[in-house]
């Protein structure tokens, strides 16, 4: 027990505000004081981790950020816990115990039942500065996740000391890699002891949740740990190599919950599959669709283990684990292979690293290979189109668990011109100012996924979206029709009638109003003294079509020159073209995806700026 009580001697600190260092409460809403982890691996099925953590919270904002609680799994041994409470001159105000904690099933929403709990202590302090000093210990028997060791995982979190002691006493080879900051945002320092190894972190500043921040994830270094020998819930295996990880996860995850039954091969009989691979594959994928709903299952080995296919075929429900694992079985019954696959889930595209096989992911989806290209199922929602992967799990690896061993697969990425928004306007301008006619809108791939929302809307919700998603116009009346979720070809499509009041402007007896009516508004500061790359997340491709109709007695005046700009962020085009006592108006945007330097960020903002300026070109009506 001596290597694991290293912590105890920072309970006799205290931590005055005043002691953090200037470039520490820069940005930052917290600031962790200490963070000490020791984990002590005793055997395959034995690790001991000792947690002590001092964070100082400045603000109101950073009370979310130092929450008290500790999950587990039944089962695992908590002990030593304590919490001490200071002021901001560093004078301890409160203390707690771990009698003094609540225990809850860790249930986020949709979560149904799992055997996953949270020991938690509500505590708000009625002032701030405020520091909490939380300490406990865990004993745990299953060894194949040991948290990789990152400074900190959110943005306007600063980090003054952290320290990593992994001691490993099993016999069992531990591997280790660690992954540096791509632009030397901090750097973590190692000392190698053999069975003791301690990592390190001094003075990390916060990163400030500024405009298009990558996530902290792909700025900050982390050391990763695997044990070459686990255990999960009593079943031990090897992690040499991605193939010997994906036989056991086979045998262990993916074998033992594959079985049909009765009931499932009538299910697919029933549905008289004909035609090509893809055919079936779609049939049978819309079928489960409509039959089964998404909730969150965390029971079975760890959480991993799928429910039966017999109990989703049943019930009508299941998490990402039990429909793809039910997917996969109807699959097998209409003799078409298909691969368990696990991701990385989130919006920032995080991959597997093919050189450090280790346990991870988040979530599961199906890939169906075939002669023309792999399907790829998402068998969580009701509404997804078939073979479409939205913008959370595009443009990254899988692990695919085969019997053979598991392949690191990469899913779809899907190009600017197929994230496409489509508008066709016909746009009645009248002599009070308001406008009024009808818009037709189509949406595919990431796009598709952000405009999904409407089909589980009412119709007065979808409404109130619209308006909200449409804010630059001001709206006196909106009507959605024909909504049309296309899920053979991933296309959504829904026309508006609407009007508008105050598009225009009275100049004497003239019409001023902008060329294009809906547009992103977003707002695009320059930052001169920017630290940081800027993502744009994803790519896209935005074409508008818009005729207008003048009001009787106008003409036009004078249009806008035609304008194409061209940038390595992407391209730009707006066409005016006059015709009697109309105007046709047609718009282009193609935005590239990419982490771009900061010294590119200006750039950027003046890229976008230009097309902002554009969308606002004014067109002059003079009375006749």
């Amino acid at each position: 027990m001596g290597a694991l009580s290293t912590a105890s001697v920072y309970f006799a600190q205290t931590y005055p505000v005043s002691a953090i260092p200037e470039n520490l409460k820069k940005n930052a809403n917290v600031v962790i004081r200490k963070d000490i982890t020791t984990v002590q691996i005793n055997k395959i099925d034995e690790i001991k981790y000792q947690y002590n953590t001092v964070t100082t919270v400045l603000n109101k904002d950073g009370d979310s950020k130092a929450q008290i609680y500790i999950p587990y799994q039944k089962g695992d041994n908590i002990s030593d816990v304590k919490v001490t409470i200071y002021d901001e001159s560093g004078k301890k105000v409160k203390s707690f115990s771990k009698s003094d904690f609540g225990d809850f099933a860790n249930n986020n929403q949709g979560v149904f039942y799992s055997d996953s709990r949270v020991l938690a202590l509500p505590y708000t302090s009625a002032y701030y500065p405020y520091t909490i000093d939380f300490s406990y210990q865990i004993t745990d028997e299953n060894t194949i996740f040991i948290p990789s060791f990152v400074p900190f995982s959110a943005p306007n979190t600063s980090l003054e000391e952290a320290q990593y002691k992994i001691i490993n006493k099993s016999g069992i080879d531990l591997k280790t890699k660690t992954y540096p900051s791509k632009y030397n945002y901090a750097e973590v320092t190692a000392v190698d002891n053999g069975n003791e190894k301690t990592y390190s972190y001094k003075n990390v500043p916060a990163i400030d949740d500024i405009q298009m921040l990558p996530q902290p994830v792909k700025i900050l270094p982390k050391v990763s740990f695997a044990l070459t020998k686990f255990n999960l819930e009593g079943k031990q295996g090897t992690l040499n190599s991605w193939t010997d990880f994906g036989t056991w996860y086979y045998a262990n995850l993916v074998e033992p919950v594959s079985a049909s039954t009765p009931a499932i091969k009538a299910e697919v009989a029933a549905l008289k599959l004909e035609g090509s691979t893809e055919e079936k594959v779609k049939k049978l994928y819309q079928y489960m669709q409509s039959k089964t709903r998404y909730i969150f299952v965390g029971l079975g080995i760890g959480g991993w283990l799928p429910m039966l296919p017999d109990e989703v075929q049943k019930k009508g429900y299941g998490d990402c684990k039990g429909l793809t694992n039910y997917m996969k079985t109807l699959l097998n019954e209409a003799g078409i292979p298909s691969h368990y696959c696990v991701i990385n889930s989130s919006s920032s595209q995080v991959s597997f690293d093919p050189d450090f096989p280790s346990m991870g992911g988040n979530h599961a989806i199906l890939m169906v290979p075939t002669e023309k290209g792999n399907i790829w199922l998402e068998n969580t929602s009701q509404q997804i189109a078939y073979n479409h992967l939205s913008y959370s799990t595009t443009d990254r690896n899988v692990l695919a668990v085969t019997k053979k061993g598991i392949d690191l697969i990469n899913t779809p990425s899907y190009p600017a011109e197929q994230n496409k928004e489509k508008q066709i306007l016909k746009v009645n301008i009248t002599e009070d100012n308001s406008i009024n006619g009808e818009i037709q809108f189509a949406y595919t791939g990431s796009q598709y996924d952000n405009n999904l929302v409407y089909t589980y809307l009412s119709p007065k919700e979808r409404i109130d979206a619209l308006k909200k998603s449409f804010d630059v116009l001001n709206f006196e009346k909106v009507e959605m029709k024909d909504l049309i979720n296309d899920k053979d070809n991933a296309v959504i499509k829904f026309n508006v009638d609407f009007k508008a009041n105050n598009y225009s402007k009275t100049a004497g007896t003239n019409l001023l109003f902008r060329a294009v009516p809906i547009f992103s508004n977003n707002f695009y500061k320059s930052d001169e003294n920017r630290e940081l790359p800027f993502e744009i997340g994803q790519s896209f491709q935005d074409e508008y079509e818009i005729d207008y109709v003048l009001p009787k007695n106008y003409k036009i005046d004078e249009v806008p020159e035609n304008v194409t700009i061209n940038s390595e962020f992407g391209t730009y085009k707006l066409t005016l073209v006059k015709n009697g006592e109309s105007l046709k108006v047609t718009r282009f945007i193609k935005i590239n995806k990419g982490i771009f330097p900061k010294e590119k960020y200006n750039d950027y903002v003046s890229f976008r700026k230009k097309t902002l300026n554009m969308d606002n070109s004014k067109i002059l009506l003079t009375k006749i």
